[in-house]
């Protein structure tokens, strides 16, 4: 026996296990005993009576023994959901055997249709959905044969059809998966990806977004999630996450324009930075992380053709045109006018809460086929669009800036196209219900905190407009100086106006943004508007504790605060020229941060 061999867990006695030789073994004790409960499966052929590369060679043949598995076992064990002494083995050497009375006696099944003879059997499942439907994949790829084969039988194995159908000729497949609700949707894993199939093996699909052209040799499914988990030949493994929009897709779902699945009801939570920051931190390029999926509402749409531009339209009719060697000729100026001046076409997804009120729009492209976008399940930014802060990818302190998160409760999404400034609904309205994940170790009431969030919101745009005012101000102040300095007159008055103008925008800004040269001197200064409202955004954006709650967890704003960090640069307060944003993790002690 080798570590190659086939184990088994039984699904109905956790303490069974079943594991797989030349014969099969079983315990019921977790593995401190074990009983044979099958003769020799296999064909029982002498591997070194076998011909290779033509001839039988001698046991002083090179690497004769050597890394070569051992010949005549067994390469996989199914049992059956709905009886516990029903159970199908597979061998290497192209045998399928069943035993209905838990391994006393077996029928085995040979050269079955379409399957050239000494297949490997790469994989065997039972259904989950019918006692007597059974699912066998081979795999010839060692006798240069790299062609599917996959079989499937619904009565207990007196019959088998080929249900490979359309996967590509060259693509040998390693294993079978079977939807647990649905039981035409299955997926098989190739020596060049995954497959899908939505009517039990009549044509399939690739899965390809995010996975490589890779060998996918194991295939499980994550029931409570309906979770997609592919094993690769390269030791790593990917996951999908809720392929539940894959149910029920058919052809006539296929040729609609355009389709908006279910949303699946998404957790509402803060995610946590187990090192301190984003991603890895500072433990170097070395350290391997990969992203988690992004905490929210996942909404899964269809569009059967890609919206495409003026032009990308004309140079798809062109290039048809070539291939069926036409003439090209030129557009008319007015269509190249139109072309040069449309806007880039896109979906927009509308969210909405159970009264209506629209809470955030969400844009996606336009490409064809089966995509996804996540709503984080904030509303829309506060800030102005030319004025927020987007961090660096090398800048771990700080994040970008979001909306609020909502109140838990039900929403609903549609979507719709917008092209040339038209908005035209393709498909929804899907409902969905936010829940609050309760981790918090302080009492929550998020209908009731997002209510106020919504009124620090209002204020965040308030005081973003008056600092958008000022810096205007303060740049017109600036052009009205040189310009009366390049008067062909004499200045008079005008340069002493202008200089008092300029004096009360220092102390607007002062009061508004806070005294940036005290500051910049290490001297205690009080906090300004901006500061007061950035450091509440700053501390209860990330949180989903009670607003009554969190206040008292606030620095005295009332109080001039001075720095403790010891690098004057690293000193700043929070005001529009520095351009610092909730989240920002420097220095001062007069706000919480973002990831705080």
């Amino acid at each position: 026996m080798e570590l190659g061999c086939p184990l088994l867990i039984s699904q109905h006695n956790p303490t069974r296990l079943y594991f797989g030789a030349n014969k099969l073994f079983r315990t019921d004790d977790r593995g401190n005993s074990w009983s044979v409960i099958s003769p020799d499966l296999s064909r029982n052929i002498d591997r070194n009576k076998l011909d290779v590369m033509g001839r039988v060679w001698s046991v002083d043949a090179i690497a004769k023994n050597g890394s070569t598995d051992i010949f005549g076992q067994l390469t996989s064990i199914a049992e059956s959901k709905f009886d516990q002494n029903l159970l199908w083995i597979g061998t290497d050497d192209g045998l399928i055997q069943k035993t209905t009375d838990g391994g006393k006696s077996w029928t085995k099944y040979d050269n079955l249709p379409g399957v050239p003879a000494m297949s490997y059997v790469h994989q065997i499942i039972t259904s989950l959905h019918d006692r007597n439907t059974v699912y066998v994949c081979f795999n010839h790829h060692r006798y240069g044969d790299f062609k599917p084969y996959v079989l499937k039988t619904t009565n207990g194995g007196t019959s088998w059809t080929a249900i490979q159908s359309d996967l590509p000729e060259r693509g040998s497949v390693y294993s079978i998966a079977e939807d647990h609700v649905d039981a035409n949707l299955l997926f098989v894993g190739t020596e060049f990806g995954c497959f899908f199939t939505t009517d039990g093996g009549g044509h399939w699909i690739q899965i390809k977004a995010g996975l490589p052209t890779i060998a996918v040799r194991d295939i499980e499914i994550q029931r409570r999630e309906n979770d997609l988990v592919l094993g690769t030949f390269g030791r790593g493994f990917y996951i999908l996450d809720d392929y539940s929009p894959l149910r029920g897709m058919n052809k006539q779902k296929l040729e609609e324009k355009a389709l908006l699945f279910p949303v699946k009801d998404p957790w509402m939570y803060v995610e946590r930075y187990p090192i301190g920051l984003r991603s890895k931190g500072h433990l170097g390029s070395s350290y391997f992380v990969t992203p988690n999926p992004e905490p929210g509402a996942v909404f899964t749409w269809y569009l059967k053709d890609e919206i495409k531009t003026l032009k990308a339209d004309r140079q798809a009719r062109e290039a048809d045109a070539y291939k069926e060697k036409k003439a090209v000729y030129y557009p008319s100026m007015d269509s190249l006018r139109l072309e040069d001046n449309q806007t880039d076409p896109c979906l927009l997804f509308t969210i909405s809460d159970r009264n209506g009120n629209v809470i955030r729009h969400l844009k996606a492209g336009t490409s064809a086929g089966l995509q996804r976008v996540v709503w984080d399940m904030t509303t829309a930014i506060a800030a102005p669009v030319g004025n927020r802060y987007v961090p660096g990818p090398d800048v771990l302190f700080g994040t970008e800036e979001t909306g609020h998160l909502v109140a838990p409760g039900e929403y609903q999404v549609t979507l719709s196209q917008v092209v040339d400034g038209q908005i035209t609904s393709l498909s929804g309205p899907q409902s969905f219900t936010v829940k609050l994940l309760e981790q918090s170790s302080l009492p929550t009431d998020m209908a009731a905190t997002a209510g106020f969030l919504e009124k620090v919101s209002t204020l965040r745009k308030a005081a973003s407009a008056a600092s958008d005012i000022l810096s205007n101000l303060q740049s017109r102040i600036g052009m009205i100086e040189s310009a009366i300095t390049d008067m062909p007159a004499q200045p008079g008055d005008i340069l002493s106006k202008a200089a008092t103008i300029r004096k009360d925008l220092i102390r607007l800004n002062i009061r508004l943004n806070g005294d940036g040269t005290a500051a910049s001197r290490q001297f205690e200064v009080a906090p300004a508007i901006n500061d007061r409202v950035f450091g509440i955004q700053g501390a209860l954006w990330p949180s989903t504790a009670s607003a009554q709650n969190l206040h008292r967890f606030l620095p005295d704003r009332t109080q001039p605060v001075q720095c403790v960090d010891e690098r004057p640069e690293n000193c700043r307060r929070f005001h529009q020229s520095d351009r610092i944003r909730p989240g920002t993790e420097r220095g001062t002690v007069h706000t919480r941060s973002m990831a705080g």
